[in-house]
């Protein structure tokens, strides 16, 4: 009988078990890639995607990402990491390798918004989304039977004010040797630097983003009284700025006079919950680098 081929189905798969993938930041000069390209050629490594970027060949600093196949991984990846620091050290090189088949795992933070909690959800159950999703933590208990349906453990820490401390100390706990990145989907707690510390250009949070700015209470309906016609979502790194961290990833849409509060609390939340699965998505492919407060993503 003929093998009829599906649509969607690839004749050869890759073989993400023998795939790995380097991140490189160093300055600007001539000789990178021909050195990086040799160096895993000579290695017996079949480079299958290449990125790069100069802020300034002039002077500025350079970036690079490789993906990578390599027979044997598991004996041959730690000799290659161990070669590789004499052109690093050559090109002053910040260098990172991950193996593809190592999936990420996620520790979701949220409140009582579900939305980009469900997008993140649907993602990983339809295999979109790359990673292992390890646990769900809120600091309220209604998305317990939602997260528990998808066979996903749930933790309830309550948090106030008096007990910030002690909750952030039970959370951390929790995610311990268990997490690799933390996601704030829709989290409505600021994370302390002690949390922060923990969890270096790990933790991803997503907010809305209107032009101009709203600041407290009730955005949408600042938002709605001034008449704005741009609103989007921003997803970036948390640092101990508030909302002040690398930007990973951002969209908008454009809305009118005919938009109400509710309008716009809808179609912000469609923006938040596509920005912050894209965001997460590229970090756990390892497609960003983070160079002081910005990111390069190759996407």
């Amino acid at each position: 009988m003929q093998n009829i081929h599906q649509p969607g189905q690839s004749a050869q798969r890759p073989d993400k078990r023998q795939r790995a993938r380097m991140l490189i930041s160093c300055p600007d000069r001539p000789g990178i890639v021909a050195a990086v390209s040799h160096f895993l050629y000579e290695h017996g490594a079949n480079i299958v995607q290449s990125d790069q970027y100069s802020m300034d060949p002039g002077g500025g600093m350079f970036f690079i990402r490789f993906e990578f196949d390599l027979n044997d991984l598991d004996k041959e990846l730690p000799v290659l990491q161990e070669d590789f620091a004499r052109v690093a050290d050559r090109f002053e090189m910040k260098w990172h390798t991950f193996r593809a088949s190592r999936k990420k795992r996620l520790a979701i933070f949220v409140s009582k918004e579900d939305h980009c909690l469900l997008e993140l959800l649907w993602q990983w159950q339809a295999g979109d989304l790359d990673a292992e999703i390890a646990m769900v933590i809120s600091n309220h208990a209604d998305m317990q039977e939602l997260v528990e349906s998808f066979g996903i453990p749930f933790h309830h820490v309550p948090v106030t004010a008096d007990t910030k401390p002690d909750a952030e100390k039970k959370q951390l706990e929790i995610v311990s040797d268990k997490a690799d990145i933390i996601v704030l989907a829709r989290y409505m707690q600021i994370i302390s630097p002690k949390f922060i510390e923990q969890f270096p250009n790990r933790i991803i949070n997503i907010h809305h983003s209107f032009l101009p700015a709203f600041i407290g209470g009730n955005p949408y309906k600042q938002a709605y009284n001034r008449g704005v016609k741009i609103i989007g979502a921003t997803a970036h790194y948390v640092t101990e700025e508030l909302d002040g961290g690398p930007i990973i990833e951002q969209d908008v849409q454009r809305v009118s006079h005919r938009d109400d509060v509710d309008n716009l609390k809808r179609i912000g939340r469609t923006i938040e919950r596509v920005v912050l699965a894209r965001a997460v998505k590229w970090h756990v492919e390892d497609r960003i680098l983070v160079h002081q407060n910005k990111t390069v993503v190759f996407n």
